[in-house]
């Protein structure tokens, strides 16, 4: 049995591995906004079960919850950074204040948790710290140029986190979801620029009509996909990566498939760089 801890836990998949997480025996500190909302969800979960309200962009929030947690459990063994907000608009039509406020929660937010969490798990010289990209993390869309570079960044300090914690005994892994039908489309997870710019109509304006009509039957199942994080996190040497879908495999391997033929056309170019 380990402690986790995980933000976003009052809905969607973060709701699901708060579930999976306790079926599987675990003690497990569930965060969100509104706390409450969390032991509502999970009225039976008894004492395993600690709802804890946090803000990501809310360092003293941040360090109240972890505090909370060690005080209640004594440890924190697994770390699910999970908690985040959608944004979908043409990169241009994106204004600052929408774009710095999907940065606060998606990439400062983990951020900030990791550093209130990781002397704990350095302290332990264990750990898992799970932090929660996505299909467009790896290989974007057109409408989702800003949200997928918040998850470019995640993966960027997520795989260098990797490589500087492996030496002290804590594992780090990206989890990578496609399209699951949790309630992330939804206007209070997924936002739309104010105003839009009829040349995109083609591009990011249909992937909002297409969003629109994915609502609620996207393929993918958040219970299967949280039953199969917990499982990972159980594994000797689990993986950098766990992509999470038939819509994720597809795109990744199509993104491979591109960035080598870039790679193959343009190596003899590459090469002429080099000093002699």
């Amino acid at each position: 049995m380990s402690v986790w801890f995980i933000t976003g836990s009052s809905r969607g998949l973060g709701l699901e591995i708060t579930r999976a997480a306790l079926a599987d025996g675990h003690q497990v500190v569930a965060t969100a906004r509104k706390a409450e909302t969390v032991r509502e969800q999970l009225p039976h979960a008894g004492d395993a079960l600690l709802a804890v309200p946090l803000d990501v962009t809310d360092p003293q929030s941040i360090r109240a919850a972890v505090d909370t947690a060690v005080e209640r459990f004594g440890r924190i063994d697994t770390l699910v950074n999970n908690a985040g907000s959608g944004l979908l608009a043409a990169v241009e039509e994106c204004d600052d204040t929408a774009v710095r406020a999907v940065f606060e929660t998606n990439v400062f937010g983990p951020l900030a948790v990791q550093r209130a969490v990781l002397p704990l798990l350095r302290g332990q010289g264990s750990g898992h710290v799970i932090n929660i990209s996505s299909i467009v993390g790896f290989a974007t869309a057109p409408g989702w140029g800003i949200y997928a570079s918040t998850k470019f960044a995640v993966e960027g300090f997520t795989e260098t986190l990797r490589t500087e914690l492996a030496p002290l005994g804590i594992h780090v892994t990206l989890v990578e979801p496609g399209f699951f039908r949790t309630d992330f489309l939804d206007p209070a997870g997924l936002h739309t620029a104010s105003g839009t710019i009829d040349d995109y109509a083609p591009t990011a304006g249909a992937m909002r009509a297409a969003v629109a009509s994915l609502h609620h039957v996207q393929p993918g199942d958040p219970v299967k996909a949280a039953r199969t994080i917990v499982e990972m996190a159980a594994i000797p040497e689990p993986p950098l990566r766990l992509p999470l879908g038939a819509d994720t495999s597809q795109a990744f391997e199509a993104k491979l498939d591109t960035f080598r033929k870039d790679i193959d056309a343009w190596r003899h170019v590459a090469l002429t760089t080099h000093h002699e």
